[in-house]
């Protein structure tokens, strides 16, 4: 909530819900000064523990799969993490729009989860080869896009999945980053497409960042996507929390409460 403004903000007002999706560090805090050009309103019908859970992750969701590669009605799509904070949201987002989503998760209750959010198949990748089960789910053809926030872990065996002429989506790097790569290989492996888009870059003006988390708070108000929220922890155990984090034993979003 909005203590004080500085000038010359004329968007905002004292007294405003806002939150934000990406800015400096500091927000293990109970107050913070914030630029003005990062924040944008709540609107009724969306409670502050949701939005403090998905701005970054829902809007990470939107420019995935409505701009990075523009998924269409009837599609099939890989996305891994499934049931993480980001994987639970699009695989919501990608019902929603009619796509078959497959989701890779680690282990059965994981696996379970992922699939009450809108997957259609999940793969455990604990029990079996991703590749092998996305050949076998789309009988060999692949999908025109993998959505991909492990790294080097998944790296190779994601483009194995595409289609020729099929995008590979690098958006994170949960289990470290993929020390070398050679061009050429993408033509080898069917002309592919290769971006590692951030959050930042599809919300660099005022315009996108609205536009963004307008489409966001419109799929959570209407239902289709639901916020989940699996764990809470008192700001003062921040520590735990990326304990926890860390040791993949969180599911969905996690929030600090001050």
């Amino acid at each position: 909530v909005i203590e004080a403004l500085g000038a010359g903000v004329s968007h905002l007002k004292v007294g405003d819900r806002v939150a934000y999706g990406s800015g400096a560090p500091g927000a293990y805090s109970e107050a913070r000064i914030m630029d003005a050009a990062t924040l944008v309103k709540i609107p009724h019908g969306i409670p502050d523990e949701a939005a403090a859970a998905m701005m970054l992750k829902g809007m990470t969701v939107e420019y995935l799969i409505r701009r990075t590669y523009r998924v269409k009605k009837g599609q099939t799509v890989l996305f891994h993490a499934a049931a993480g904070g980001v994987g639970l949201i699009a695989g919501q987002w990608l019902n929603a729009l009619g796509a078959r989503a497959i989701g890779t998760a680690g282990g059965p209750a994981k696996v379970k989860l992922a699939k009450a959010h809108g997957y259609a198949e999940v793969i455990d990748y604990k029990k079996k080869d991703f590749v092998k089960e996305v050949a076998r789910l789309t009988k060999k053809e692949g999908v025109p896009v993998v959505y991909d926030s492990i790294g080097k872990d998944t790296w190779d065996g994601s483009l194995d999945c595409l289609q020729p002429r099929g995008h590979m989506v690098s958006f994170g790097n949960a289990s470290g980053p993929v020390s070398s790569f050679a061009p050429g290989t993408l033509a080898a492996k069917g002309s592919l497409y290769l971006t590692r888009p951030s959050l930042v870059a599809y919300t660099s003006t005022r315009k996108e960042l609205e536009a963004s988390a307008k489409s966001l708070f419109a799929m959570v108000r209407s239902g289709l996507v639901k916020i989940e929220i699996n764990q809470v922890y008192a700001l003062k155990d921040a520590k735990q929390a990326h304990i926890d984090l860390e040791s993949r034993k969180t599911t969905g979003s996690t929030i600090l409460i001050p």
